[in-house]
């Protein structure tokens, strides 16, 4: 998918919503757990129920791993059954040598038929760049994450040629020399608008993958404000909020109705900042 491509399906639906398919099996609904593949089913309600609301869909891998071969089987076929005009994004925040990193690629791009991965920067450009040859493939790499622990690295103070910088500052400086905006996003927590409006500035046209709105305290609102650009620029995750909506047998419908409320937010700040 391209970025125009991405941009027109944002347009279309009114929304940049990123529904997080990370289904744990302890908290789906119990009468699914009676089916041979209860992951695979329970996604493919939410997919039926919500995929006319969001524009991107994003299974956390670990969410699948952790079952091992049986896992694997409820991701492709999850995979299979996403519209192949929305937006698909392995969260597996990969990053090795380069070609353990290749390797890695092969997996989620050829096998899997990923859009997008995400990828860890830290280990540096020649980590990333096998994932960069791809043809039609996005990487989403990680430079500002909405967890307590990002205080850690990602806010540590960088000076580079006289300058002042936060790590992940400087992250995505640099590595705008291995990609462009058509087939390098990254990932941004939501829950400060200030960091939001300094990326914007280092990076006017990427998109950015956003989660921590929602159950992690991060605002819709200030993440549009601070975030969109002239394509919109967002794919806002929600995973939580949404998928466990509901524990009872109307818990498509449910997340249906929380993707509804998220979308028809999106809609009016899409009027207010991106006007049609």
């Amino acid at each position: 998918m391209t970025r125009q491509e991405l941009f027109d399906q944002i347009q279309r639906k009114r929304s940049y919503l990123c529904i997080g398919l990370d289904t744990d099996i302890k908290k789906i609904p119990p009468h699914l757990l009676q089916l041979e593949d209860p992951i695979f089913e329970f996604n493919r309600q939410i997919i039926e129920a919500t995929s006319d609301l969001c524009v991107a869909y994003k299974p956390n891998i670990a969410f699948y791993e952790a079952h091992g071969p049986k896992g694997w089987v409820s991701l492709a076929r999850t995979l299979e059954v996403i519209p192949k005009d929305i937006f698909t994004i392995a969260d597996a925040k990969r990053g090795d040598i380069g070609n353990t990193s290749e390797l890695y690629a092969r997996a989620f791009f050829d096998q899997l038929t990923f859009d997008s991965l995400t990828v860890a920067p830290y280990m540096g450009v020649d980590s990333v760049t096998p994932f960069l040859q791809f043809p039609n493939k996005w990487v989403i790499l990680l430079a500002l994450t909405s967890n307590p622990g990002h205080d850690d690295f990602q806010m540590l103070s960088v000076v580079s040629e006289g300058k002042s910088y936060f790590m992940f500052e400087k992250v995505i400086q640099n590595s705008q020399a291995w990609a462009t905006a058509d087939n390098m996003m990254y990932v941004i927590g939501a829950t400060r608008h200030d960091y939001i409006e300094r990326v914007r500035e280092i990076a006017p046209d990427h998109f950015l993958l956003v989660p921590g709105v929602g159950a992690q305290g991060g605002d819709l609102g200030e993440v549009s404000r601070y975030g969109m650009n002239k394509q919109c620029g967002l794919l806002v995750n929600s995973a939580r909020q949404i998928i466990y909506a509901s524990q009872g047998e109307d818990f498509a419908e449910k997340a249906r109705a929380a993707a509804l409320a998220v979308q028809q937010e999106m809609d009016r700040y899409l009027n207010e900042y991106l006007p049609r």
